[in-house]
């Protein structure tokens, strides 16, 4: 995903689903100095940085 698309799904009202490696996550914030997003990965409850590049999008849940 690039940091512009990211940065969309951050401010939409929508909700859409957004994979790191293969698990859910949830954007909580974005870092444009160094590519990174702060997620929350669901299923483990733990948040962590990773690279923008490295996320990935599924659908439009509304």
């Amino acid at each position: 995903m690039d940091f512009q698309r990211a940065q969309e799904i951050l401010n939409s009202s929508d909700t859409y689903e957004v994979f790191y490696k293969g698990k859910l996550v949830w954007i909580k914030g974005l870092k444009p100095e160094d590519n990174t997003a702060d997620v929350e990965i669901l299923s483990e409850k733990i948040r962590t940085s990773v690279p923008v590049e490295e996320l990935t999008e599924g659908e439009n849940l509304h």
